[in-house]
């Protein structure tokens, strides 16, 4: 008999790619998602690329009786579901805390207060925001982990990062891959929620020898994103841009960079945490281990969608809580779990952009970035 997986946020982007290769893989799945309107739209309507061999179960992840509901003769857990955006969640407060932790909280809490429950196994959605800043080199002290920049220093306009340590009597910091022994430095609501997903998850799977594993996502892109959620991954959004022949707007310099991951390998590490034990209540990066500047994807993104003609839009602002550099040192999931990414950067951005012609995406960056700036989060 077939595995019976539950995947809260099944319906959405990452999500509907993990539903779809555990269909494939022949396990029995149940969605569990409230198509919240900001992903999908105010019809709230399931969306059409929902794979139909899955059940699907319309509900809120704080809801406990209709999680204890949905539970019933599941084997594993895939822990999705949450509220998805950094600038928001600074003046949004309550809602990403009580989505993202409470909901957390109410489905652990189901989980061991039920014993007629069989979860064998629960498998959280970290982040890569967690850390904060990356790991650096500093060329006088070695390996060194910073805070964010001052804000003094952000206002000169001088986005590098200076050693802790010396400060500005050495040259700026050199960016390293960043691995799961970076102490965790959140820089917003949204990424102390996320903390609080992976430990809340750990600790109380530990306590009832329900392995687990917390899976710190880098920038996820690809098909089936967003497009009209200002607040999704910056792939998406300079997707829409484009499409609407807007240019995308770069805060800071563009050089900025990031791990972008497919999310077809982000699924298939979902599938080998499931599959294997190796990695059982532990933290994973889960990314590609190569750092792309912001520009570099809003160049891609222009050539990929014939857009070459239009040029980023540079502010010279930033935005509180951003950081500068941080890409992934996946060492520790390739050796425990095998994962190896297998979608790069180029097929990455000629699948996105092929998708992404095909939608008709509403372009809401002004009115994302004026409640930022009501708020006081741009400078």
């Amino acid at each position: 008999m077939a595995e019976k997986v539950l995947v809260t946020g099944g319906a959405g982007f990452i999500g509907s790619h993990v539903v779809d290769l555990l269909v494939e893989r022949g396990y029995s799945v149940v969605i569990y998602d409230n198509l919240t309107p900001q992903v999908h739209g105010e019809a709230q309507h399931p969306p059409d690329y929902l794979n139909k061999d899955a059940e699907l179960i319309i509900g809120d992840v704080r809801d406990r009786e209709a999680v204890e509901k949905c539970l019933k003769d599941v084997d594993v857990v895939v822990h999705l579901a949450a509220a998805v955006g950094v600038g928001q969640s600074m003046y949004m407060v309550r809602e990403y805390v009580d989505v993202n932790a409470l909901g957390t909280a109410t489905l652990l809490d189901v989980i061991v207060n039920n014993p007629r429950l069989r979860v064998r196994k629960i498998i959280v959605a970290s982040s890569m925001s967690t850390y904060g800043e990356g790991k650096y080199e500093c060329a006088k002290c070695g390996v060194v982990y910073p805070r964010l920049r001052p804000y003094e220093q952000l206002q000169r306009r001088e986005w590098e990062l200076y050693c802790p340590r010396c400060g500005k009597n050495s040259p700026p910091l050199s960016p390293l891959p960043t691995d799961e022994e970076k102490p965790q430095f959140p820089a917003s609501v949204y990424a102390v929620t996320k903390r609080d997903q992976e430990e809340m998850v750990l600790s109380t799977c530990w306590s009832y020898k329900i392995p687990a594993v917390a899976m710190r996502f880098f920038n996820v892109f690809g098909h089936r994103q967003a497009l009209s959620n200002p607040y999704t991954g910056v792939a998406a959004i300079f997707s829409t841009r484009l499409l609407n022949n807007k240019p995308p707007v770069i805060f800071e310099d563009g050089r900025q960079s990031r791990d972008f991951v497919h999310v077809s390998d982000v699924a298939q590490a979902v599938l080998l945490a499931i599959q294997r034990s190796e990695a059982d209540f532990t933290a994973l990066n889960v990314g590609t281990g190569r750092a792309v500047s912001i520009l570099e994807i809003a160049k891609r993104l222009a050539e990929a969608l014939g857009k070459q003609e239009i040029r980023p839009l540079f502010p010279q602002k930033f935005r509180a809580g951003d950081i500068r550099h941080c890409f992934a040192d996946i060492s520790r999931i390739k050796t425990l779990l095998g994962f190896e990414p297998k979608v790069d950067l180029t097929k990455g951005i000629e699948i996105l952009a092929d998708w992404a012609r095909s939608q008709q995406p509403e372009d809401r960056l002004e009115q994302a970035t004026s409640e930022l700036e009501q708020h006081g989060l741009t400078f």
